[in-house]
């Protein structure tokens, strides 16, 4: 991968676009109103990137965020990224949110706990709104306290994310969220 290029490319849920760089994917594009401001967009955020055919490691990563999208579970912690231009906190919280799995979600507040300070919680939501690798880095997976949606800056706002959360089997507010409670503290009625 020694240019930096994107791509357009069709999902489940619209028009999506890539960005890469030779170390990786630069950035994620979700559907805009149309495809000439989804191109524009892409081209606004990476300036010295030209369209063109992907190469075969970014071909991978847009097949299985199709496959993602299109209701297939799929892992995508294998696709790299390149974080050359991404401040060093957002780094660490994508690096947590990276390993939420599929299916899987946590709080704001839970990653601010790994790393180190809950009361980081608002500057996790304010790292994941920034996110320039959504689905990639699975920003999504991450809600406010007791299991509420909080927010989602990605095109189509919350109906996406919640789209994205059905996909994948989760169930915000649900059962599964309370799943990773310790037993005593969910037969005990506490937590």
């Amino acid at each position: 991968m020694s240019d930096i290029g994107f791509t357009l490319f069709d999902t489940a849920i619209g028009r999506c676009g890539i960005a890469w760089s030779e170390r990786g994917v630069t950035g994620v594009g979700f559907p805009e109103k149309n495809e000439r401001a989804l191109r524009e967009r892409l081209t606004r955020r990476f300036s010295a990137a030209q369209e063109g055919a992907p190469p075969p490691v970014i071909q991978r990563a847009i097949d299985d965020i199709v496959a993602l999208i299109g209701g297939e579970r799929r892992d995508l912690a294998h696709i790299p990224i390149d974080m050359t231009d991404v401040p060093e906190f957002n780094r660490q919280v994508y690096a947590i949110a990276r390993a939420i799995g599929p299916g899987e979600t946590r709080s704001y507040g839970e990653i601010a706990a790994q790393l180190g300070d809950r009361l980081l919680a608002r500057d996790v939501g304010q790292a994941l709104g920034q996110n320039p690798f959504p689905i990639i880095v699975p920003c999504h997976r991450v809600l406010a306290a007791g299991g509420k949606m909080g927010g989602f800056s990605a095109p189509g706002g919350m109906s996406t994310k919640l789209r994205l959360l059905s996909i994948e089997g989760a169930q915000p507010g649900g059962p599964m969220l309370f799943d990773r409670l310790p037993l005593a503290m969910r037969d005990s009625g506490r937590g």
